[in-house]
């Protein structure tokens, strides 16, 4: 592909659009394609002015800073490996982005933890892992009532309490929207 290079994805809304973010090789570290980030961001409304909004799981951080690009509150990044951390880090301090916060922790460990509330929470955990139902029991408790929680995945767990509202196969990769039922 002419203009993409390896261990990079191009910010495609909001007031960074076009600017790069890179990151380092990793281990089932995938970042969500643009034309799923594109799908995403069409549901959520191009414009999230004043939402809270949690990446779990961050990786190369396409998720929240295209949710910092476009005008969230707040982003919460929570990523565990310190190299690709210390890659969020880079970016977040080339970009400059003052509405974006990074924490070097394990996503279960942090949410068993974490207080306060969300809007969009993003979870893309590795694939080859039990992680995505754990995420889902412990964010419900950090929700925002018109919550919603973007999942990725290669097949759909179990989804007690919730409901799929948007979905989209691309590939190996299933994602959607989810919201709390009951």
């Amino acid at each position: 592909m002419a203009g993409q290079h390896k261990n990079q994805v191009r910010i495609i809304g909001g007031e960074y659009k076009r600017r790069m973010v890179h990151f380092p090789d990793g281990d089932g570290l995938r970042p969500t394609p643009d034309r799923v980030r594109e799908t995403l961001f069409n549901w959520l409304g191009q414009d999230l002015t004043g939402q809270v909004c949690l990446d779990l799981f961050a990786g190369s951080g396409a998720l929240g800073f295209e949710a910092a690009s476009r005008n969230a509150k707040r982003v919460v990044m929570v990523e565990k490996a310190k190299p690709v951390y210390a890659a969020l880090s880079d970016n977040h301090k080339t970009l400059g982005m003052t509405n974006v916060e990074l924490i070097w922790s394990d996503a279960i460990t942090w949410l068993k933890k974490a207080s306060g509330k969300f809007d969009v929470v993003f979870l893309d955990p590795p694939f080859a892992s039990d992680l995505l139902p754990q995420a889902l029991e412990l964010v419900a408790g950090l929700l925002n009532d018109d919550a919603v929680v973007y999942a990725e995945c290669g097949q759909w767990p179990d989804l007690p309490g919730w409901e799929v509202t948007r979905e989209l196969k691309a590939g190996a990769v299933r994602c959607g929207l989810l919201r709390r039922v009951g």
